[in-house]
């Protein structure tokens, strides 16, 4: 077996059933699960029409590179949202089967193992880029997120050592967990940075389409790429999916779009690996990457969970409304929330997830721990009731939190 196996750490999820291992929930108290990102919101109907329309494309093996028709779906969906002057959707756009295998795959295409490459991430951080670093054959770096930097990643404080063995950089605006997102002077320092040590940038964009203000949505790395004048992408992939803008999970479609230099030769390492997605799937995405009026829907449920909760969460929890995505990234009274959250389950029901269990410690520091991520996915009373379990559980506290 590869050794570099042995380096990956057990996912938050097999972590969190470890925590609870021989606690019993509370029959009286139906289960709420606020702990996984998944969207509940029903998929569209156009989706599931556009899919069971196509099933005729089951008999024919699909290109990797994907239909045309697909590839430029995505570009014009990109050029509407990012108002992009210009992208080709024949070397500039690649359809993934989701982000999560894109962003994985992603590292052993561009990672020379040579030396001692390092890949640079956020810390709290998605757990697939650690992985895809160590198997990879790189040392992962966390560049931590604190309240004090409003939960944005401070790159300038990576030491010069670090930037000189960068190989990758995982960049995740909005971010998970924390909802921040980057600013146009964040994305000049990063580009700065690539130019000065050659590294490439992965920009995570799975939560853009989740936000509170129509009038100002997140901005893209390849939209501040162009307004710092970098219209040829260069060292520069974006990755995103229809999970979370069209609450379709299941249906595995995303996208990587960037430097066409870097996407041919993942073409190429994609079409070994064998990463095409069926022709169903394909026409399905077509349908909801040229449709805005469902993601409009999605967002307003979004707001009025938020809108509902948040006020609530904040008279107990130190939290507020993220800029984007669909959790809430809570600081815990007594500041262990891995206590926090396994007592929360054995006496109300309720799953959230501790914050240290997505993070690494680092020089001793954890900047996850003292933290809960809670994912507002299920429907409105079901986020409404948890809230009120929550506040009853915390306000059941006499002088100190369990």
């Amino acid at each position: 077996m590869n050794p570099l196996l042995n380096k990956l750490h057990p996912y938050p999820f097999e972590r969190l059933r470890a925590l609870l291992a021989g606690v019993t929930a509370p029959a009286a108290y139906p289960a709420l699960n606020l702990s996984i990102g998944e969207p509940k919101h029903p998929t569209p109907a156009l989706i599931r029409d556009a899919l069971v329309a196509s099933l005729d494309g089951l008999a024919t093996y699909p290109a990797t590179a994907g239909t045309p028709a697909l590839r430029e779906s995505i570009a014009g969906w990109l050029r509407r949202r990012y108002g992009l002057n210009a992208l080709d959707a024949a070397t500039e756009v690649l359809p993934v089967n989701g982000s999560r295998e894109a962003l994985f795959a992603f590292a052993q295409a561009v990672v020379d193992p040579a030396g001692a490459p390092r890949v640079v991430c956020p810390n709290p951080f998605y757990q697939i880029y650690e992985g895809a670093a160590l198997l990879a054959g790189a040392e992962p770096y966390f560049v931590e997120q604190w309240p004090q930097t409003q939960f944005r990643c401070d790159w300038s404080a990576v030491p010069e050592a670090v930037w000189a063995d960068t190989r990758l950089l995982y960049a995740c605006s909005p971010g998970n967990p924390t909802g921040a997102v980057m600013s146009l002077d964040d994305w000049r320092l990063l580009f700065d940075l690539s130019d000065q040590y050659g590294f490439t940038i992965a920009s995570d964009e799975c939560y853009s389409e989740i936000h509170f203000d129509e009038a100002a949505p997140p901005l893209g790395a390849l939209q501040a790429a162009q307004a710092l004048g970098r219209q040829d992408w260069r060292r520069l992939v974006v990755f995103s999916s229809l999970s979370k803008r069209s609450n379709a999970p299941g249906l595995r479609s995303g996208f990587v779009a960037g430097d066409a230099t870097i996407l041919k030769r993942f073409l190429l390492y994609r079409t070994y690996h064998g990463s095409a997605m069926s022709l169903p799937v394909q026409a399905a995405s077509i349908a909801a990457w040229g449709d805005e009026a469902h993601v409009l829907e999605n967002r307003a449920l979004y707001r009025r969970k938020f809108d509902a909760v948040t006020p609530a969460l904040a008279r107990v929890l130190e939290t507020s409304r993220p800029e984007a995505g669909f959790y809430l990234w809570a600081r815990v009274p007594g500041g262990d929330d891995q206590a926090f959250c396994r007592d929360l389950y054995a006496q109300y029901n309720v799953l959230v997830l501790p914050g240290s269990f997505l993070a690494r410690d680092q020089d001793g520091r954890n900047p996850g721990r003292g933290f809960v991520r809670i994912a507002l996915v299920d429907t409105l009373a079901s986020c409404v009731e948890a809230a009120g379990r929550i506040e009853r559980f915390i306000s059941s506290w006499n002088d100190e939190p369990p």
